[in-house]
């Protein structure tokens, strides 16, 4: 259906190497059934370079997923769900538990998916990377549709303010 979801906790075969995990569940296929291993290592690196910008000598398709930082295992994940052309992807905190640097790959990440004219949902509990990654803020609470902002009509310190009435009642 065109979208793809980038979970909180790691999706990944950390043990496998970086080709697999691009496309577990989804190989590649000869026509007796077999997987097509070379087409997937050639097209899991292309992914490296182009969705992660990871030209290093170490940065080979085989390797195992373990040999990525964080971000660049969320990286791989948002590049998967790009190469099977999801329409949109759903982020589900993916910046938790990881240093700045790797914050700012996961957020050049999601610029990379609206530089593509894609959609990206972004769900964290980090205001600062919200405002940095989106052009729309929707705010719920408890399943309810609370608020919903331009980012032209806020700014970061409006944001926090406005969450904060909701979370004290002080807002409907």
């Amino acid at each position: 259906m065109g979208i793809e979801t980038v979970y909180q906790e790691r999706s990944l075969g950390e043990k496998q190497a970086i080709w697999r995990n691009v496309f577990m569940g989804r190989h590649l296929t000869h026509r007796f059934g077999f997987i097509h291993v070379a087409r997937e290592k050639a097209i899991a690196e292309q992914i490296l370079m182009q969705h992660l910008g990871l030209r290093g000598a170490g940065m080979d398709p085989r390797a195992p997923v373990t040999r990525l930082s964080g971000g660049e295992r969320q990286g791989l994940a948002i590049g998967r769900a790009m190469y099977f052309q999801a329409e949109t992807v759903i982020l589900d905190e993916p910046t938790t538990a990881l240093s700045l640097k790797e914050v700012g790959k996961v957020l050049a990440f999601i610029e990379q998916i609206r530089a593509s004219g894609k959609s990206c949902i972004l769900v964290t509990h980090n205001l600062a990377h919200a405002f940095n990654a989106a052009d729309r803020f929707v705010i719920m609470e408890k399943g309810r549709l609370r608020m919903q902002y331009a980012k032209d009509e806020l700014t970061l310190e409006s944001l926090n303010r406005n969450m904060l009435d909701i979370a004290n009642g002080l807002k409907n």
